[in-house]
């Protein structure tokens, strides 16, 4: 297998060498290397970090004795990263002969012997089999048939990706609903469907070994969602984070949308505000995204590290720090389109609609959204008064 070398923060590994021609060919590469998700793994990086230091104030632990398994390593660098970059012990594995060798190949060229282990077998048979402090989950496609296994696994956090976009946004609708059991809205705010598809799918298999979970930080960037949970054990907590969960309904007609929590509750068909009728989504977590506090925390880990994606990373931190904590945003184009005006500026039409006495900020999902607790006359009466 052909390899060249590539470095990402102060990591250097091997890296397969992709066919003459073809910049990106994950189904033609014998391992699996993706450089478009440097950001990820940078953020990771941080996160990580972050995540590490957390079970430090509360364990008697030395930072190598905290376990991180990346599930599905591929080339290994993410977890080469995370043991040369965060001191942790890092477990990587892939159940491919070709990735397991050149993980032990880049171990010793990233000098990690110490803090790294190889294993090359199926993901869920070794998270069934094993216990880490931190669980990271990055497969390619849905990791929907490893959640059970990843949530039995993880003890303090658990890391999950999920490329599989089109199921999780109700593009591909049976798709979607097979692997998350919810039903999904493919509408404007599709990307925080996702999340939110994915973060309830999740409770429910934390739920299922009596743990709960707190989401620390998720975002939905490019093809991807990506989410920080902090795992918490015990049945009690279970319950409380199930109480997170619910359901939307929203009216494309007029943009009201109403959301209402539980696992059974009675949802009218139409719409309140101007009754037509509505379309309803669920169940999907209505909790927060984002600990501002956990933001702040990994903010300064990204400042203190040399990192290719720096300013990228804290943009993208920051924004998902200062949204506000109300599930699904609005789509300022959407809107203006509906009631037939010129959209305005961003900045113009937030401060606008503060001076309301309305809550709102700006998202980290596109440039043209917005969350605020104004209901959608008052956002369509701002819009007219431009």
């Amino acid at each position: 297998m052909l390899s060249t070398k590539v470095t990402e923060g102060s990591t250097t590994v091997s890296v397969p060498v992709p066919p003459e021609g073809v910049p990106f060919p994950p189904s033609e590469a014998p391992v699996f290397y993706n450089p478009h998700m440097e950001l990820n793994r940078d953020i990771s990086v941080a996160a990580t970090s972050a995540c590490a230091k957390r079970i430090l104030l509360k364990k008697d632990m030395e930072l190598k004795d905290i376990t991180y398994l990346d599930a599905m390593s591929a080339s290994g660098i993410r977890g080469l990263r995370i043991a040369n970059e965060v001191g942790i012990t890092s477990i990587l594995n892939d159940w491919s002969d070709d990735a397991h060798e050149l993980i032990l190949e880049n171990i010793e060229l990233a000098g990690v012997s110490d803090s790294a282990e190889a294993t090359c077998k199926n993901a869920n048979v070794l998270m069934h089999e094993r216990r880490f402090n931190i669980v990271d989950l990055d497969p390619f496609g849905t990791p929907a048939p490893y959640l059970d296994a990843a949530t039995r696994s993880a003890v303090h956090f658990l890391e999950v990706t999920a490329t599989d976009t089109a199921p999780l946004c109700g593009a591909h609708f049976n798709s979607g609903m097979r692997k998350y059991a919810a039903v999904p809205l493919n509408n404007e705010f599709h990307s925080e469907m996702g999340v939110r598809i994915l973060l309830g799918k999740i409770a429910r298999e934390l739920a299922k070994h009596d743990k709960g979970m707190i989401p620390l930080l998720s975002h939905a960037t490019r093809h991807y969602v990506r989410t920080y949970l902090q795992v918490k054990k015990g049945a009690k907590l279970a319950d409380k984070a199930l109480k997170d969960l619910g359901f939307l309904s929203h009216c494309e007609h007029c943009g009201h949308r109403e959301v209402s929590h539980g696992m059974a509750i009675s949802i009218s068909a139409h719409c309140s505000s101007c009754g037509k009728d509505v379309h309803i989504a669920g169940p999907l977590w209505l909790g927060q995204l984002h600990e501002t506090q956990y933001c702040d925390e990994v903010l300064l880990e990204i400042e203190e590290r040399p990192l290719g994606t720096k300013e990228q990373a804290k943009k993208l931190v920051l924004a998902c720090r200062d949204e506000l904590d109300i599930p699904f945003f609005y789509d300022q184009h959407v809107i203006c389109k509906m009631i037939g005006v010129s959209a305005p500026a961003m900045d113009m039409f937030i401060a606008a609609l503060r001076d309301t006495g309305a809550n709102v900020s700006r998202t980290h999902f596109t440039g043209i959204s917005f969350k605020t607790d104004a209901n959608i006359d008052t956002i369509k009466d701002v819009l007219r008064g431009f």
